[in-house]
């Protein structure tokens, strides 16, 4: 991404450039010379670092930084990132200076990135030794190639934070009764479709029920939000305003359909193949079709044994049982949470923003971070900021003991951070004037008004 920095002194522009993605590649050092390399690349291609065996997790050079992460046994990948650079014009039509700002990348958060291409990779198609011990190296390079050639195509490593850290999942708040009646739905589904092995229920891209692991959930999460949900984004239904045509099932109106499989039940052509995943399991893992069903703002994700063949019978049961229930499902967590909202007041613009993190359940709050879209996560305050909340938590990174970090912007912010019990808190604040205990004045504040003291005992 290239940005432009006007000078107003000299009537010179600066060209900032934003990291980028110069290379990724796959390799096992035992295949040999000849298959001693799999290789996917995305615009062109470094060294071939065939011999390259390192307990290193990155390698910084003047021009880039390199990041190495060996998932399973031998099989190393390898991601190259152009660091940040700034393109000053010089005088007397010389070439332009480039200034490489090396220390602007953080290891932690590409490290995590790498990590998640491989998290990804196995959810849709499970281990790399798998693929080998189905149908060797080309299986293998066949594999990779349809999912990277793709997937590399999705990360956007200018807008890549402390939460591709994190790695975590929101959760949307909700009254005990509201909660109650979701989770008789999936009792009930679960009940009526014996062929479901597992239900996760979103509202509003934010979590409120799954009977996945927390680790599978987690990958499915990133997945779900990041890519399949973006995609299908549409404006809030209600009632008869409504762009969309609802369905009919007997008496009752729904605006319930499949964001996988079929996209018309009624096509007599229609298609009825889902995407599979895999999953951990006793044995290494299970392969499961995932069917993914939204009505207006709730999604209900489904996943039922891999070896079962769904048939149009079943998707029809499916969306006449669920689809009147997930919409009105989805109206009552709507009228309960504009009902919070109007008990609540209306909400004033804080002098502060937060991200936190629960390492224990994964439980993740941000009011940094704007909606995501399918090709950027947005944040409200600059990325100096962000920079200064990633080095906080690699401090962090480095004890096990709780520990708090207070650190006074250049730019007149204050910027917090409070490790305790598993817990994470990185606040910013805009109080130019505050001193340190006004500052931590204003944190205990928002500990008591955010968590309800389940945060930070003194």
């Amino acid at each position: 991404m290239l940005m432009i920095s006007p000078k107003m002194a000299s009537g010179v522009q600066e060209k900032q450039y934003t990291p980028c993605l110069l290379s990724f590649f796959i390799y096992n050092p035992t295949f040999g010379p000849r298959e001693g390399e799999v290789r996917v690349t995305l615009l062109h291609t470094n060294k071939h670092h065939k011999n390259l065996k390192m307990m290193t997790k990155s390698l910084h050079t003047q021009k880039n930084r390199q990041f190495f992460f060996e998932p399973e046994e031998n099989f190393w990948m390898v991601m190259v990132v152009r660091n940040p650079m700034i393109e000053k014009p010089n005088k007397d039509g010389k070439p332009p200076t480039i200034e490489y700002q090396e220390e602007e990348i953080l290891d932690t958060v590409y490290g995590a990135v790498v990590r998640q291409c491989y998290c990804m990779y196995k959810l849709f198609n499970s281990t790399f030794g798998r693929a080998m011990e189905a149908g060797g190296v080309e299986l293998l390079i066949q594999k990779l190639e349809k999912f990277f050639y793709r997937y590399l195509q999705t990360l956007h490593l200018q807008s890549c934070d402390l939460l591709d850290v994190f790695g975590g999942i929101s959760f949307f708040p909700l009254d005990k009764m509201t909660y109650l009646k979701i989770q008789s739905f999936v009792n009930q589904v679960e009940e009526r479709l014996s062929l479901i092995k597992y239900t996760a229920f979103l509202y509003n891209d934010q979590l409120i029920w799954s009977g996945l692991e927390q680790d599978d959930m987690r990958i499915l999460y990133k997945y779900l939000t990041t890519s399949l949900f973006p995609r299908h984004s549409e404006p809030e239904l209600a009632g008869r305003d409504s762009p969309l045509r609802p369905e009919v099932a007997g008496n009752l109106l729904h605006y319930g359909r499949f964001l996988t499989g079929p996209t018309n039940l009624k096509d007599p052509e229609a298609k009825f193949r889902f995407p599979k995943i895999f999953i951990s399991a006793v044995d290494g893992y299970e392969e499961l079709h995932l069917i993914v069903y939204k009505a207006m703002s709730a999604a209900a994700c489904f996943m039922i044994s891999a070896s079962v063949e769904l048939t149009r019978q079943f998707c029809e049961q499916l969306d006449s049982l669920v689809g009147p229930q997930l919409t009105l499902l989805a109206s009552d967590i709507c009228e309960q949470f504009t009902i919070n909202r109007r008990i609540s007041g209306p909400e004033k613009e804080p002098q502060f923003k937060f991200i936190y993190f629960n390492h224990m359940n994964l439980a993740e709050k941000s009011t940094i971070h704007m909606r995501k879209t399918a090709s950027v996560c947005l944040t409200s305050v600059h990325p100096d900021l962000m920079k200064i909340l990633g080095d906080i938590n690699c401090d962090f990174a480095r004890v096990d003991e709780d520990e708090e970090i207070i650190v006074k912007a250049m730019t007149d912010y204050w910027v917090v951070g409070k490790k305790s019990d598993q817990r994470e808190l990185y606040v910013i604040l805009n109080q130019k004037n505050a001193n340190l205990i006004e500052v931590n004045e204003e944190v205990k504040r928002l500990c008591a008004t955010q968590f309800n003291n389940i945060f930070f005992l003194d």
